[in-house]
């Protein structure tokens, strides 16, 4: 598979020359020149990762691409074809098999309410979390799409999630609310905390891509 970053939290995955788009929110700059969109997958219902103009361009170059996204996203996004997936479920749209996790965003400040949520693991090679510090217990993960900088997020319970999924790979996302410094400050923790179990840490800015 091939991964490509995008800005903040959007990540484009190819296999067998398809494409699966996961949270094109307000961040994102459009994503042109994909191929074969055969599914897309939000993991939350924020605008950051999803936003009708994105959903409304992709659907219109591959009007056959479902959906998936928990019930928050189906709510928010009610003009959309939203099919609602939960934490423990799997589908497969070929080429891809997509297993959910979690359940819940993680929390902002006890004034903000908790909102749904799910992380997705892509053929068993690739786990993005959404917002959340979800493990998919049990699974080996090769490829992990890390959180690095929001408002929901400390450095420190970041880098206990890389620790805890222990992935053979990762590589930092949801990170367009940082400085350039601070950026590479929490690639620097992330990198130390994969480097824990022996693995590596990718730096991938939008546009670039990983093969996994």
């Amino acid at each position: 598979m091939r991964i490509t970053k995008f800005e903040h939290a959007a990540l484009t995955v190819e296999a067998a020359g398809r494409t699966l788009v996961i949270d094109p929110g307000s961040f994102t700059a459009p994503l042109i020149d994909l191929s074969d969109v055969v599914a897309i997958v939000l993991t939350h219902e924020h605008p950051d990762h999803w936003t009708p103009e994105h959903l409304t361009r992709l659907l219109h170059a591959f009007p056959d691409a479902p959906i998936y996204g928990p019930q928050g996203v189906a709510d928010a996004a009610s003009d959309f074809p939203v099919n609602v997936v939960s934490p423990g479920d799997a589908i497969t749209v070929d080429p891809f098999h997509l297993e959910f996790f979690g359940g819940r965003h993680a929390v902002i400040h006890e004034s903000i309410p908790v909102i749904d949520n799910v992380g997705v693991l892509v053929n068993d090679s690739l786990y993005y979390p959404g917002d959340s510090y979800a493990v998919p217990e049990g699974r080996t993960v090769e490829m992990l799409a890390a959180p690095v900088g929001a408002p929901w997020l400390k450095i420190g319970e970041a880098m206990d999630f890389v620790l805890a999924v222990a992935p053979r790979r990762t590589f930092g996302t949801h990170d367009m609310t940082l400085s350039t410094i601070g950026r590479q400050m929490g690639r620097a923790r992330l990198k130390w905390a994969v480097e824990q179990h022996g693995g590596e840490f990718i730096e991938l800015d939008p546009g670039d891509s990983a093969e996994t």
